[in-house]
């Protein structure tokens, strides 16, 4: 950190030396000499010490160092006053996040929040995906160098944080999502890709953490945590949260009432295999939506299918689907029996799917033999699993049972070798085997959002205490969701234009660039660009339609803006009831 006032560079010959570094020149002091036997010579040891006054080369910006190694100068004024800001404000990723704030809305469909409020709310979330955290603690670290949507640029305590979480109530939530569905096309047909996750909490006061059936199970109580994606607009429209002891096939039809709910009329839904079931089949029927599902190629139902049609499309080139490199072909069928309604049964084979899920197969039998030949004589019962693969022997002895041996189960086993590498998507409307599976891989983004949820959101733990700011995290959370979809797609979208796929346009190393983008304080108070905008950053700005000439406004109007920033809120006794740690 650099202190927002000038000195005079120190004078000591031999001992003061500088070095630039871009367009930035550093003071440094030399503090000692290192002899190095190798090269026969004394190797100074410097640390920097200040920054050179752009104005005048005879002055500096200090840091803490200079305090450590120029004891007896007095400084200016006192360096820890808190009303002030850092030196150098860190205005790039802001003025995307902003201007997708302004193109959404979003604070428009905050109708009954304060401005506070909806500032408050809004910095948290570009917090969030700036810093990728979500820990309340550290919010103030990240606005003292970046700019903030809440009023005279304030920078508000994590205490005040605290309380902000459990001040938010559910009819601000449900106020929001009714609000950001309300004035979207009803009548236009979309597909709606429909995903959950959860999450470990250890919190005890908890309501809705409950053990259930977690894909990383820690033993602890989880939080289910769900998200509708619109994929032709690709924008997520809702949310849901509810207890970790609910599955996901279970919740799918409470969804389903809250989409009509919204009034949205043609859509359909594209699912994952953990929410294929008779009865929400039957229930998308009913509602005369359509849905796009996938099931594994060993399911019951469909592997009879795929053997009847084994060999028909494997290398049959008009079958080839070669965005994905793989072949389909369609199949009119009923699910069940008594199905009064025809299904579209998409077949799919994939060569290096084949291959791995071979591998895979044999590495868990070899290792499944393994633990069985170890365990030989012992009291031990194996469980499912090696009973669909292998014919166990027990014996009774001495009043136990004991394992004794195995023997294969040859016709189970070269059935699954047989179904290795193939897939099956059903569908209720007509579609080509190649639509289906675009469709389906369009879903691709839905599940993006949650690894970059728990990935680049800092949300794989809540650190919460509470019910109110579980809830309020969550919502949050989905915001934040939203503004980082966005980056997302227009990101994807620009570089599809580019003969090049540079790897600076993926979220995190576009974010990483723009973060570069500096404004620097000036004697007077003023800020200003500290460099030009590079040809990296003028592409990534470019993919949110923002040009140098804009961008330089708008890093000038935030620079007037905390000139006149209020002071920093200071730190209150609280009694920790709410801490978000």
């Amino acid at each position: 950190m650099y202190y927002d006032f000038l000195i005079k560079i120190p004078e000591q010959t031999g001992k003061i030396s500088r070095n630039k570094r871009g367009d930035t020149t550093y003071i440094e002091y030399t503090y000692d000499r290192k002899y190095v036997p190798e090269k026969k010579y004394n190797v100074p040891m410097r640390t920097t010490i200040g920054k050179l006054s752009n104005d005048d080369p005879t002055m500096m910006y200090p840091n803490p160092n200079f305090e450590k190694y120029f004891p007896d100068i007095v400084l200016p004024v006192e360096v820890n006053n808190p009303a002030s800001r850092s030196s150098c404000i860190r205005v790039g990723a802001f003025l995307v996040i902003k201007k997708i704030i302004d193109d959404y809305k979003l604070a428009n469909h905050l109708s009954s929040w304060d401005d506070r409020g909806k500032g408050l709310l809004l910095d948290l979330a570009t917090y969030s995906i700036i810093c990728e955290s979500n820990v309340a603690q550290y919010y103030p670290d990240y606005a003292y160098n970046h700019p903030v949507l809440t009023p005279e640029q304030k920078i508000y305590s994590d205490s005040t944080i605290s309380r902000f979480f459990s001040e938010i109530t559910e009819d601000d939530r449900i106020d929001f999502l009714n609000s950001w569905n309300k004035n979207r096309n009803h009548k236009e047909q979309i597909y709606l890709s429909y995903d959950s996750t959860n999450k470990n909490c250890k919190a005890g006061d908890i309501e809705k953490a409950e053990y259930g059936h977690p894909k990383e199970d820690i033993g602890a109580a989880v939080v289910n945590y769900s998200l509708a994606y619109d994929i032709n607009n690709q924008e997520p429209l809702l949310y849901e949260s509810y207890p970790g002891s609910i599955v996901d096939v279970s919740q799918l039809q409470y969804l389903i009432e809250k989409v009509q709910a919204y009034g949205y009329k043609d859509i359909g839904f594209v699912l994952d295999r953990g929410y294929f079931s008779r009865d929400n089949l039957n229930y998308m029927d009913r509602c005369n939506y359509d849905f796009v599902i996938m099931v594994k190629g060993k399911a019951s139902f469909v592997n009879g299918l795929i053997m009847d049609h084994k060999g028909e499309f494997e290398t049959n080139r008009n079958c080839a689907i070669k965005a994905f490199r793989t072949y389909g072909m369609t199949v009119c069928d009923k699910l069940y029996a008594d199905d009064i309604k025809d299904r579209y049964f998409h077949i799919y084979h994939k060569v290096n799917r084949e291959s791995a899920e071979r591998a895979q197969l044999e590495n868990e039998l070899q290792r499944m033999e393994e633990m069985m030949n170890k365990s030989k004589g012992k009291d031990i019962d194996f469980g499912k699993k090696y009973e669909h693969y292998y014919e166990l022997t027990y014996h009774e002895k001495d009043g136990k049972r004991k394992f004794y041996g195995y023997k294969e189960r040859e016709d189970v086993i070269e059935k699954e070798l047989k179904l290795c590498g193939y897939f099956t998507i059903v569908t209720s409307k007509k579609m080509s085997a190649s639509d289906a599976l675009l469709l389906y891989k369009s879903r691709d983004a839905s599940e993006k959002l949650f690894c970059s949820d728990k990935s680049f959101l800092g949300n794989k733990s809540f650190r919460v205490s509470s019910n109110d700011a579980l809830e309020s995290k969550i919502f949050v959370e989905f915001i934040a969701l939203i503004i980082r979809s966005k980056i997302y797609t227009q990101l994807r979208k620009r570089m599809a234009e580019m003969a090049k796929k540079p790897n600076y346009m993926t979220v995190p190393a576009a974010l990483r660039e723009l973060e570069k983008i500096e404004l620097i304080r000036q004697p007077g108070g003023n800020y200003k660009l500290d460099h030009a905008i590079t040809a990296t950053q003028k592409t990534i700005l470019g993919a949110f339609g923002i040009d140098e000439d804009s961008a330089r406004a708008r890093a000038l109007s935030i620079g007037k803006e905390l000139m006149g920033a209020a002071a920093p809120e200071q730190e209150e006794d609280e009694d920790g009831a709410n801490e978000v740690y």
